[in-house]
């Protein structure tokens, strides 16, 4: 039996697997939200926010940690200290109080939050895992980190109506939401492939290979440049297509400069690179939904 204690339950072990510094790397997806929405219920987007990356993710990544008990580096750790029970029951209270507090933005928030906590714990849970399957894993991440991702925020900016939310643009939204990450998710698999097999799991990055996973990626995020660009020239905004190009410019650099270190020498793929990535690509994505959704209160564009 667990401890009635429940702040012995965050224990340094704890708080440590929640990573919840790594809520940054998904913080785009919210922003990219927030910037495109017509109307925005600021007390809701506020409250949302910080359910998402204070609670329902933090939780995601510390059972994701409980289910692998990993030795090796993990996203944002590259020590990870031993797990323990406390992490589970953390984890289950962390859902509940999101999921919970979700209801003050309204149902469908909720809702959506409830959704996400449970694919997000079948897709670590040893008896479904979810993650084993490389394809399986991948489109998992990529619809529910992505476009599911999207919807949910967009229901707690603006609300949300079944009948009337699905037009041309937010699905393109939703789309590109989903690309971005099936463009990022790949290449932060990289460098687990030994340790992923050792314990069970063939990921996308494990099939394609070092090289594959980098036109892979490469090829997800030409497709949301895309339909980015159609997206932005349907509201008559390609200046902001533009924008977008200047502000990816340091990603594609950095991993240009990447795919020939791994091509000369598979040992480039390591943690400390696959983390410089990942930081630069959410760093400019997020600077720049960031200007997005400044230019909306003072038109700069």
């Amino acid at each position: 039996m667990p401890s009635l204690n429940v702040i012995s339950w965050f224990d340094k072990s704890t708080v440590k697997h929640l990573r919840i510094p790594f809520s940054y790397h998904l913080m785009p997806v919210f922003l990219f939200a927030l910037s495109q929405a017509e109307q925005v219920n600021w007390q809701h987007t506020v409250i949302a926010f910080l359910i998402l990356h204070l609670l329902i993710y933090p939780s995601s990544n510390g059972y994701n940690s409980y289910q692998d008990k990993d030795e090796g580096s993990i996203g944002g750790l590259k020590h990870p200290p031993q797990v323990s029970e406390n992490l589970f029951y953390a984890t289950l209270l962390l859902d509940l109080i999101g999921i919970l507090l979700a209801l003050l933005v309204g149902p469908w928030f909720s809702l959506f939050v409830l959704v996400y906590v449970l694919i997000s714990r079948a897709y670590s849970y040893r008896a479904l895992r979810l993650k084993k399957y490389a394809v399986t894993g991948f489109l998992t991440v990529f619809i529910f980190q992505g476009a599911f991702t999207y919807l949910m925020i967009a229901s707690a900016i603006a609300g949300f109506d079944p009948q009337s939310f699905f037009s041309t643009g937010n699905i393109i939204c939703m789309t590109v939401a989903s690309l971005f990450i099936g463009s990022v998710y790949p290449l932060t698999q990289i460098y687990q492939h030994k340790a992923d097999k050792k314990d069970g799991v063939t990921t996308i990055s494990y099939r394609l290979g070092y090289i594959g996973t980098f036109f892979f990626s490469a090829a997800m995020f030409l497709t949301a440049s895309f339909l980015l660009f159609t997206y932005f020239r349907m509201h008559n905004h390609e200046i902001a297509f533009v924008l977008f190009n200047i502000a990816m410019l340091p990603v594609v650099i950095t991993l240009a400069v990447w795919f020939l270190k791994v091509r000369k020498d598979s040992s480039h793929a390591n943690f400390e690179n696959t983390m410089r990535m990942n930081l630069m690509a959410s760093s400019c994505m997020n600077v720049y939904f960031l200007i997005l959704i400044l230019n909306t209160t003072f038109n700069w564009f």
